[in-house]
């Protein structure tokens, strides 16, 4: 057996011994386990431990020193360290809402955390047309509690500054400041992905909109020096494990101390691209307007949720005197809304022409299809971004989406 005392890459043969060592005693010890790498992201190695005889199954997480799109992309392996203590931290935040963390081990760079069993990955669900009955209440609940209660508002000064300390994350959010707030605009790095037929729509739209240029800015200093909660920095449709009943949040690689409408603003983006598949995917018109009314909906409720229990929430933990200045509470609400609206408009930018597109998109084979959910992704992204400040509620999101779709309708309708 291997001691696992220096580190290296894993491979799926090496699993099985190694939880062995360091969790002896969660299988039985004749049990026959098997291991399969399963992770379909570009920074971590994913592996499944499953006893074949019993069915109980662990999860490894390790972080490895490149990225698998680029092996010019290093990054720190301390990031598996913030990544366990985040999901641990987050655990008691919103509790059942992520998965437990049974162990980090500092030298392999990996996390022993709990499998999670009868769910699957929300993005491959959406794919498949699927609804989440629950995912508008979950989804709240685990953001308002896990952005809101990490805040000054509630903790003492010192100690939210010392988790500002601790969770410093520079490789992760120097590839956010690139990816996200940047290259979309300019293609600096020559590493954008653009849709051939979208390559004029989006120099006009986007490489030669100064005024966009000026709000993203804006947006990226925000975004690198508001240390407000400590967010998810990544909580996309692939970061959530769901069912129908239940929904688990995890991978906050990406975690730091941010602006919290950084993570409101990426669950929003993710669903709207659902939408966007959906339309251009689903044949029949009935199959159809369930799963994009569902999507519009649980964009909406997401919005409406969040503000009624991060309010309800503040009211009963905040502790900073001067948070309970009357007017206080919705001068910040209002920041964190307007941050959402804004970091929505990027994410859908960046998914559908930066580095790493979205699959909801690149999966619609239909040219014509594709390049007008494309067009719809970037003009309602646009209004996120440039009038931030004008969306206060799920409605605001609802009444832009019908704006932008039935623009670019029309558009092609004239062109016809």
């Amino acid at each position: 057996m291997r001691e696992y005392e220096t580190y290296f890459l894993m491979k799926a043969e090496d699993v099985p011994g190694y939880v062995r060592k360091k969790l002896p005693d969660f299988f039985p010890a004749g049990a026959v386990l098997s291991a399969k790498e399963i992770g379909d992201g570009n920074l971590n190695y994913v592996f499944r431990v499953k006893d074949e005889g019993s069915g109980k199954s662990i999860i490894i997480k390790q972080a490895g020193e490149e990225t698998r799109i680029s092996k010019e992309m290093r990054l720190s392996t301390d990031r598996g360290r913030i990544e366990a203590k985040i999901l641990s931290i987050q655990s008691d935040l919103a509790p059942g809402l992520v998965p437990t963390v049974y162990s980090y081990d500092e030298v392999m760079c990996a996390i022993l955390m709990e499998d999670m069993v009868g769910h699957s990955m929300m993005r491959t669900g959406l794919l498949r047309h699927e609804t989440y009955p629950r995912f508008a209440e979950d989804i709240s609940t685990f953001m308002a509690r896990s952005l809101l209660l990490s805040t000054d508002v509630v903790l003492d000064h010192k100690k939210k500054k010392e988790l500002v300390r601790s969770f410093i994350n520079p490789d992760l959010c120097e590839i956010t400041e690139d990816l996200v707030y940047t290259e979309p605009y300019n293609d600096q790095k020559k590493r954008n992905n653009v849709y051939p037929p979208n390559a004029a729509f989006v120099r006009k739209e986007l490489y030669e909109d100064e005024a966009l240029h000026l709000e993203v800015a804006k947006l990226k200093f925000s975004f690198m020096n508001d240390a407000q909660a400590l967010i998810h920095g990544d909580l996309h449709s692939g970061s959530v494990f769901i069912n129908p009943e239940h929904t688990f949040v995890f991978d906050p690689e990406f975690a730091f101390y941010g602006p919290m409408g950084y993570d409101v603003g990426n669950i929003l983006a993710n669903l709207f691209f659902a939408r966007c598949n959906g339309f251009a995917t689903i044949e029949k018109e009935g199959e159809k307007e369930v799963f994009c009314n569902w999507t519009l909906s649980t964009m909406v409720s997401i919005v409406d949720q969040f503000t009624a229990k991060f309010k309800a929430l503040w009211k009963e933990r905040a502790r900073e005197p001067m948070a309970k200045v009357k007017g206080f509470l919705d001068y910040y609400m209002g920041r964190v809304l307007a941050d959402t609206a804004g970091v929505m408009g990027l994410e859908l930018i960046r998914r559908t022409v930066g580095m790493a597109n979205v699959k909801d998109l690149t999966a619609i084979a239909d040219e014509a299809k594709r390049t007008r959910a494309e067009r719809t992704c970037i003009l309602l992204a646009k209004d996120c971004i440039l009038h931030r400040e004008s969306f206060r509620k799920g409605a605001d999101y609802e009444a832009a989406i019908h704006r932008v779709e039935e623009k670019v309708q029309k558009k092609e309708l004239e062109e016809a």
